[in-house]
């Protein structure tokens, strides 16, 4: 009796702690693609796709497509105007409201150096309409400002920090989110890198701890062959 009643009581302690688990005490990752395609001097186009988990490649979060056209007036200033598709889970380990949007945005670039780091600044304003459960839909506008700051290690090798501030201007209280993380990129030739980093996310309930694992693709189509 008394061994059927420990064993009893440790399923109970296994089943809480499970119960309790939260996106907190996972370490998701995001898998991404991003690439720059350059049609003309002034000219090119920005994809990106990426696919969000809660844990290393289980319980899905969000996958994301991004598509701009982006626009240089010279090497340290450029646009990006483009149209964003994502999909969401919302909750981890648990139902979730079917959940989709489509987002607008328009993207100032900034880049400047300071000394041997490249200092690179995105102020982003999005118009997002949001569509969950079928019949309720939502538009919010934010404004996003992102400080990348990398450093090269060698010619193939550089390390990166940034921080990214969201600020969603529908609400009252304005703050959303706040991205911080560090990495490495990898260049393995003029057209592809490679990079891994780790960064949290912050926002006004919980701290979110993910991976980044990513592809860089960057091509030129405006060089003239014969």
């Amino acid at each position: 009796m008394r061994k059927l009643l420990l064993f009893i009581c440790l399923c109970f302690i296994i089943n809480k702690a499970k119960a309790q688990s939260t996106a907190e005490d996972k370490l998701g990752t995001w898998y991404m693609y991003n690439g720059s395609h350059k049609l003309s001097d002034k000219f090119g186009l920005k994809t990106m796709a990426h696919f969000r988990y809660y844990e290393l490649t289980e319980n899905f979060q969000q996958e994301i497509y991004r598509l701009g056209l982006n626009y240089t007036f010279n090497p340290k200033v450029n646009v990006t105007l483009g149209l964003s598709y994502a999909t969401a889970d919302r909750t981890y380990e648990s139902p979730s409201n079917y959940l989709y949007e489509y987002r607008y945005y328009q993207d100032l670039n900034l880049k400047s150096f300071w000394g041997d780091f490249t200092a690179k600044h995105r102020f982003r304003l999005e118009q997002r309409f949001i569509h969950q459960d079928f019949n309720v839909d939502a538009f919010q506008n934010w404004l996003r400002y992102d400080l990348n700051v990398s450093y090269p290690l060698s010619k193939t090798w550089s390390v990166y920090a940034f921080n990214e501030l969201f600020l969603n201007l529908d609400r009252g209280k304005r703050f959303a989110q706040n991205w911080t993380g560090a990495g490495f990129v990898h260049k393995l030739n003029n057209t592809i890198k490679l990079k891994a980093g780790y960064f949290q996310i912050k926002t006004p309930n919980e701290v979110l701890k993910r991976l980044q694992l990513g592809i860089i693709v960057n091509t030129n189509f405006s060089k003239k062959t014969i």
